[in-house]
């Protein structure tokens, strides 16, 4: 049989369609598999349950052994840094100080936020927010009672009052939660404790108003790292992610302590290029020492 060019063309158009007509439905397949893949991966990130895989998946990277040097270390930093800049450069304002650690804080959090850097908070409920507030306004009363402590009193008798933080810690935790500690943590808590005070002796330079606000700094700093621990292994808070909600209650409050444990007169300060990098780096210091301490704790 012999084939017309109008019958060729027909059975070409024919051929075509087909064609497109299995090409649009493979697409439309494969469409609709990337539509399912994008979503299993969004709701896979956005599950409540991402708060402890990423709490797990820092404790890998990040360990205890490391958590708690990079800590060490940057404790003892930010302990000699904020006495430069409370004496030496002349910065009279503890609270303040504590004031700008927070807010340079928030804006680190917030770049890395804007990045998608910053870890998903647990869902939030009516329940969690008691602890929230609560965390903030205690973490406002540690570290800025620390600060003027660290005015008023030298290192070393700074240091002695921080020993009683965790025989605090341990005697708290066993009235809430029954918490019970080993023999050998005891022995080696009175250890520790023993050659810090040992080591510090000869530096115990103190004020009355400095020797009430180190003691009366002692409660709030146990309360607050025993409800970091509590929050970030029992409700999946990551350490980040804590900050994040915690920052602004936290400035909140140092706000309102300004007036009464800050002498007046801050903004008139002298604030000099060397002035304004120290008390920056001492800003950085504080954003990595909760950082690292919140991590610990977790």
């Amino acid at each position: 049989m012999l084939l017309t060019p109008k019958m060729f063309s027909s059975w070409l158009r024919q051929d075509v369609k087909k064609i497109l007509k299995r090409k649009d439905s493979d697409a439309g397949e494969r469409g609709k598999a990337l539509e399912d893949l994008r979503a299993s991966l969004f709701n896979r990130f956005r599950s409540p349950e991402t708060p402890k895989r990423q709490q797990q998946q820092q404790h890998r990277i990040c360990g205890p052994t490391v958590a708690l040097t990079f800590n060490f270390v940057v404790a003892i930093s930010i302990i000699f840094m904020n006495k430069w800049v409370l004496k030496n450069i002349g910065f009279e304002f503890p609270v303040f100080l504590t004031f700008i650690h927070y807010i340079v804080a928030y804006l680190l959090m917030a770049l890395l936020k804007s990045f998608s850097l910053l870890p998903a908070s647990p869902p939030s409920t009516k329940s969690s927010l008691l602890p929230l507030y609560t965390l903030g306004i205690v973490m406002s009363l540690s570290t800025g009672l620390a600060n003027v402590s660290l005015k008023y009193n030298s290192v070393g008798f700074y240091q002695m009052a921080k020993i009683a933080v965790t025989p605090s810690i341990v005697f708290a935790e066993f009235l809430w939660y029954r918490k019970r500690v080993s023999f050998m943590k005891v022995v080696s808590l009175t250890v520790v404790s023993v050659g810090v005070a040992v080591a510090t002796v000869t530096d115990l330079q103190f004020s009355l108003f400095g020797a009430c606000v180190a003691f009366a700094w002692i409660i709030p700093s146990a309360t607050n790292k025993i409800l970091w621990s509590n929050m970030q292994q029992r409700e999946n808070w990551t350490a980040l992610a804590l900050m994040w909600k915690t920052t602004p209650i936290t400035l909140l409050f140092l706000v309102s302590m300004i007036p009464f444990l800050d002498p007046p007169g801050a903004l008139s300060f002298n604030w000099s290029l060397t002035n304004t990098s120290a008390i920056l780096v001492s800003a950085l210091l504080g954003f990595f020492l909760q950082w690292s301490g919140a991590l610990a704790l977790g």
